[in-house]
């Protein structure tokens, strides 16, 4: 059965069972502060699990896209040295929202694995929780119960909490589960060992198949469990190794989710896999990484140097580690796989084959950079070796090769055993340590739980159509960090603060109390659906009403740069064309920030056209044209543009401005005169076929016009307020580069009176002719002059000293070639060793180098010493 047969099965037997069968949210997670990544299917319903949104459906089933990269589920380590876990893989779910439990989640599962795809029932195991004294669970009869209606109670195991009872961090929606493993090995070897001893024992061929989560627990930030709203059901089935059993194969890369990408990669390399275990690791790491990356990169997150970005570099860096070590490719070439990777998998998951282009390039840019590191770092390495005693190479100089060039361990050990050295593990070890805890340290924070004040299920928003209101609030938490300290996140049953979100930053404002009282409102966010205002301080009746009052200026400034990124959107479709995708924004009341797909530099001509199309879209003063809670397809049939790696519900808000239409949940202006002026302030690379323009309205645009007026104005009293500006620069500019001339030739006339002069002083000394001198002259005529008494004298040693500044000193050294060559003069050296006398430092070649410095001072010491070089 191939793989696009057994994932249509199981959304067809689901559809069967009257789940609504919804499309994969992105991998990348935005709006929840414990995530980075989707790292499992029930991930996107977090907030149905918490009570903080209601699904369309109360069955819902799909393939969820997941990441297991970092934090608590991570299985990075293991991937490629194992052939059952990877980085990004696909997770065929199931879901109930307080509609059935157990019973059915049970029944069904059994029915489909059994009935639908026919596994025989004598190879599969089921495992049920036995329980915790420390959380005061007990062992879960019920599920053993109805296990036992399917399954013999031999084949039914007790497991315990780390493998029994599910949770998605150290926070959140939990329960117990059952897990159903499944034993592929060979009737010899199940003879020899029962299958159920080896159950959760990291055996390749007795896996886990699928998780039956019974969520029915919330986890606290003390550690305590208390009982969600209503009890739901989670599953999550592993889709590759699904594949594995249903294919008969042993190993999840047997798969044909994975052989294409294997085969294209032993066509590129020329190297066949299943020959060298070595080779083979490489190449699965490649073909599970190259996946995890060019599912990020399509769903939004671009390779960088900090949070998630960092994580897809990591995994890409790894990859290409692994080619280069392994399969000896020194040149790019994972990015070839795109191509495979998107023919392969773009039906089931479209964003793949419409992003292809990008991922293609980004991961060539990405491999062609880091190619480069490592050939740096090969060099570093080598000086490192040389300069170690003994055959016990620093973990601390390790470790800064980690840190600065991302060069990892494994490669570094591999290349010391090469040349017979070893590296001091623990010394490396220390310094990770050491970097970690600094880490922590900084984004060390403390959450509390919630205090429930009012059970209120809506929690609505209002700031479209107001900026004050009066509020209740409906729960609080107190949250410390290292870089803010104490602060209070509020959660009111209204509000009109728009939270960070769709790129915009969080309104500001303010709470008044009855009596007069102010509490600042710093920041507003979303978290799993549920909005939360950021203070300093809590007020102290937390019962009464209070007046939520957004700050109007920074939200209308706000809104004015949002509605210009929609224009400025339409105007880059316009004139580049329809390839143009928004691919990030930022918008604050001081500018706005748009990043889109496009393949090379926009020239000043276009950045000319789009900031005017952009503001003639603001001078025809277009209304905003609203439709709220309208159905998603409703909206895309009428022309709204979807944005790239946001994750839509089934309602959404359409907004239109003349012909701009999108799907956006941001504030906006009334109408496009509001924004008075566009104004583009640079435009530039972000990443591989990623452009960013930055860019101010309004406010902004009068300050930077006002600024160019002073600067204007003080330009033209300069000139003494000439009446045509340009032409008396013009004027001026022709001038300059007349007297440039004039000065040059001024030079080269006084050099070449000096050359007699300096000839006549040269002495010899030892049979080499010396000269250490200090001359007021350009570094261009001091080259000149030296190259030219070198043709006219031999086994000639010049040192000139210059003096530009009171701050800045200059040592020139040219040394016969003769010399240098022949008898081992070396200017390099000469000017190393000198540049010290005159604070500085340089080098060269051994028969010309330079030395700058910042003491003057030095300088006649540095002539005296200069003979120290005659031998």
């Amino acid at each position: 059965m191939k793989s696009q047969e057994i994932r249509t099965k199981f959304l067809e037997f689901y559809k069967s069972k009257q789940h609504e069968i919804v499309p994969s949210a992105p991998m990348v997670l935005k709006n929840d502060p414990t995530l980075m990544f989707t790292n499992s299917g029930m991930a996107p319903f977090k907030e149905y699990f918490l009570g903080n949104a209601t699904p369309k459906s109360t069955r819902i089933s799909d393939s969820q896209k997941c990441l297991r990269v970092s934090g608590k589920h991570n299985d990075l380590e293991e991937v490629g040295y194992d052939t059952y876990h990877h980085t990004m893989f696909e997770m065929l779910g199931n879901w109930s929202f307080g509609d059935y439990f157990k019973k059915e989640a049970i029944a069904w599962a059994w029915e489909l694995l059994t009935e639908v795809y026919k596994i025989p029932k004598d190879i599969l195991y089921v495992t049920v929780f036995e329980g915790d004294e420390k959380d005061g669970t007990k062992m879960d009869q019920e599920a053993y119960d109805i296990w036992k209606e399917y399954i013999s109670e031999d084949r039914i195991l007790m497991g315990n909490k780390k493998d029994n009872f599910w949770e998605m961090g150290d926070q959140g929606p939990c329960g117990p589960c059952s897990e159903i493993h499944v034993d592929i090995r060979s009737e010899e070897e199940k003879n020899k060992v029962d299958g159920k001893s080896l159950v959760n024992e990291d055996h390749p061929q007795v896996v886990e198949i699928w998780n039956l989560v019974f969520m029915q627990f919330n986890r606290k930030a003390n550690g305590s469990l208390e009982e969600l709203p209503a009890k739901h059901i989670d599953t999550g089935m592993g889709f590759e190794r699904l594949c594995m059993v249903l294919q008969g194969v042993q190993s999840n890369y047997d798969t044909d989710v994975f052989t294409p990408l294997i085969r294209e990669i032993e066509t590129i390399t020329g190297i066949e896999y299943g020959k060298d275990e070595k080779i083979d690791i490489a190449i699965r790491v490649i073909a599970d990484h190259v996946r995890a990356v060019s599912f990020a990169i399509a769903d939004g997150q671009l390779p960088s140097n900090n949070g998630a970005g960092y994580v897809i570099r990591r995994i890409l860096r790894r990859a290409i580690r692994y080619g280069f070590t392994f399969l000896n490719k020194k040149e790019p070439f994972i990015y070839k796989l795109a191509e495979t990777l998107s023919h392969q998998m773009g039906d089931a998951f479209p964003e793949i084959r419409k992003q292809d282009t990008l991922v293609h390039n980004v991961i060539k840019e990405e491999e062609q950079s880091f190619l480069r590191t490592l050939d740096q770092g090969l060099l570093l390495l080598d000086k490192v070796i040389e300069g170690t005693k003994g055959k016990e190479v620093s973990g601390k100089k390790a470790f800064e090769l980690y840190d600065t060039y991302g060069f990892p361990l494994d490669l570094t050990q591999l290349i010391a055993r090469e040349k017979g050295y070893e590296i001091n593990e623990e010394e490396f070890k220390a310094g990770m340590k050491a970097q970690k805890d600094r880490s922590r340290a900084a984004s060390a924070s403390e959450t509390g739980d919630w205090v429930v004040l009012i059970e209120d299920e809506t929690e609505e928003f209002v700031g479209y159509d107001a900026l004050q209101v009066d509020v209740k609030l409906t729960r609080y938490r107190k949250v410390t960090t290292k870089k803010d300290g104490d602060q209070y996140q509020l959660v009111f049953n209204m509000t009109p603060f728009y939270p960070e979100g769709g790129g915009q930053v969080g309104d500001k404002g303010y709470l008044e109390t009855s009596n007069g009282d102010i509490i600042y409102i710093l920041d507003t966010k979303k978290e799993n659906n549920v909005i939360i205002h950021f203070a300093k301080n809590l007020p102290k009746n937390l019962n009464e009403t209070f007046k939520a009052v957004v700050n109007d200026e920074f939200r209308n400034l706000s809104a004015s740069n949002h509605t210009a990124t929609h224009l400025l959107h339409q105007a880059l479709r316009t004139i580049l064309g329809t390839h143009v995708e928004q691919k990030g924004s930022l918008v604050s009341p001081d500018y706005l920030r748009f990043d889109f797909s496009h393949f090379s530099k926009v020239d000043k001509d276009q950045l000319a056209e789009i900031e005017e199309f952009v503001n003639a879209r603001i001078r025809e003063n277009l209304p905003l044209e609203e439709k709220r809670n309208i159905p998603m397809q409703q909206a895309i049939d009428e022309g709204a543009i979807a944005l790239f790696g946001e994750k839509y519900g089934d309602s959404v808000r359409a907004i239109r401005f003349g012909q701009s239409m999108e799907l956006c949940g941001g504030t906006h202006v009334q109408q496009t005169g509001d924004i008075w002026y566009f104004k583009i302030k640079s435009e530039g690379a972000v990443a591989a076929g990623i452009r960013r323009i930055e860019a101010i309205t309004n406010v902004a645009v009068g300050e930077y016009f006002e600024n160019v007026e002073r600067n204007f104005s003080e330009v033209k009293a300069l000139l003494k307020n000439p009446k045509d500006v340009a032409k008396s620069v013009s004027s001026l500019q022709d001038e300059n580069a007349a007297l440039k001339k004039q000065i040059e030739q001024l030079l080269k006339d006084k050099a070449k009176n000096m050359k007699g002069d300096l000839k006549n002083q040269i002495t010899e000394i030892n049979g080499v002719n010396f000269l250490a001198t200090k001359v007021d002259l350009d570094q261009g005529s001091i080259k000149n002059i030296m190259f030219e008494l070198g043709g006219e004298v031999d086994n000639l040693f010049v040192l000139f000293a210059t003096a530009p500044s009171n701050e800045k000193a200059m040592l020139t050294c040219y040394i016969s070639k003769d010399l240098a060559n022949e008898k081992g003069y070396d200017a390099g050296k000469v000017v190393r060793e000198l540049g010290k006398l005159i604070h500085g430092g340089g080098g060269g070649q051994n028969f010309f180098a330079t030395a700058g410095g910042k003491n003057p001072g030095g300088i006649p010491k540095a002539l005296e010493r200069a003979k120290d070089y005659i031998v």
